[in-house]
């Protein structure tokens, strides 16, 4: 019995001396509902530092790799749990294809794999998507998807998402022509269209869309899971006069409508920061970069959580949704991840 009660008061003591998890105080939850994708004991984890411009990043499965760029840089970078940050493909998106100004954001952005499990780039400085092997290169061998619409050259693609059919959806603002020492957009005779457009290409057949030029600077952009719905991040000052917003698109009709403001956020955190870079969870809900770091929104347009990283451009899940990456900006050069409830 003396045996009985001593080891009962030591399982006792060993769980009541067990630190309890503490909620991470940079999740701020506004639904509930939210907390069965939301982990609201996870940290923020630092996976890489000193990354001029990361962007674009992208899960490879068959890797168990994050796939990034670094767009200042021109190249693409790889992190994975064994080897850390490695180079992976360089020169990444500016290659001497197109006519551009010489400086500037010319390197790669937006980027995913397609069913063959080839990488495909949005190229700033080329201002064209183009295809590569997913390999290691230092010299790598670019094939064009796409470099024009009808017959003028894109300003340079952006961001890119594909559909379970191939077709490749993207934002094309003119970051080519970004001077980052003047922090604002120059005119330049090198430059072909006269609007920023949001596009399809249907791989099938080739054919090039444009879904919208309505949208001052289209970036990030995401599909519903039943890909009705395009939903595209709209940038505010400086890089357009009006406010930043996130809109939808239906994919039938192509009316566009506003799906989410956050006018109280950006008044609330005034960090500099954007609606930049977005992706979709198979539960619908849209995880974008925007102010007080990232925000999760409901289908039909609710603030549903804040996760509160510093100033990001871009995020993206591994294949599993069983961790969310985000990538940082100038004033914020690293790439982070936070586990998600799965």
């Amino acid at each position: 019995m003396k045996k009985e009660f001593l080891l009962s008061l030591s399982l006792l003591f060993v769980f009541c001396s067990q630190p309890k998890k503490k909620i991470n105080p940079k999740i701020e939850i506004f639904d509930q509902s939210i907390e069965s994708i939301i982990d609201l004991y996870s940290e923020i984890e630092i996976l890489a530092d000193s990354i001029s411009l990361p962007e674009g990043p992208v899960w490879d499965e068959d890797s168990q790799s994050l796939l990034f760029v670094d767009n200042i840089n021109n190249k693409v970078l790889k992190w994975n749990q064994t080897t850390g940050i490695t180079d992976f493909i360089s020169p990444g998106g500016n290659t001497g294809y197109a006519p551009n100004l010489g400086e500037g954001l010319l390197g790669p952005n937006g980027m995913a794999i397609d069913s063959e499990g080839n990488l495909i780039v949005c190229q700033h400085g080329d201002r064209r998507i183009a295809m590569v092997g997913n390999t290691e290169s230092i010299n790598p061998n670019f094939e064009t998807v796409v470099d024009n619409y009808n017959g003028k050259r894109l300003n340079s693609p952006n961001d890119l998402t594909i559909a379970k059919d191939g077709s490749i959806y993207f934002t094309d603002p003119a970051f080519s022509f970004f001077d980052l020492n003047t922090y604002s957009f120059v005119d330049s005779e090198l430059r072909e269209l006269d609007f920023n457009g949001v596009y399809k290409l249907d791989i099938e057949t080739d054919e090039l869309n444009l879904i919208s030029n309505e949208i001052e600077v289209p970036n990030g952009l995401g599909l519903s899971p039943d890909e009705s719905v395009l939903y595209v991040n709209k940038m505010g000052p400086p890089f357009s006069k009006s406010k930043a917003k996130i809109v939808k698109i239906d994919l039938k009709t192509l009316k566009s409508e506003t799906f989410f403001e956050g006018r109280d956020l950006f008044e609330k955190f005034n960090d500099g920061t954007d609606f930049d870079g977005m992706v979709v969870h198979s539960s619908g809900n849209i995880f974008t970069s925007g102010p007080g770091g990232l925000l999760v929104i409901s289908p039909n347009g609710k603030l549903m959580a804040r996760i509160g990283f510093p100033h990001i451009t871009n995020c993206t899940f591994d294949d599993e949704e069983k961790y969310l990456y985000a990538t940082g900006f100038i004033d914020n050069t690293k790439v982070f991840r936070i586990k998600l409830n799965k």
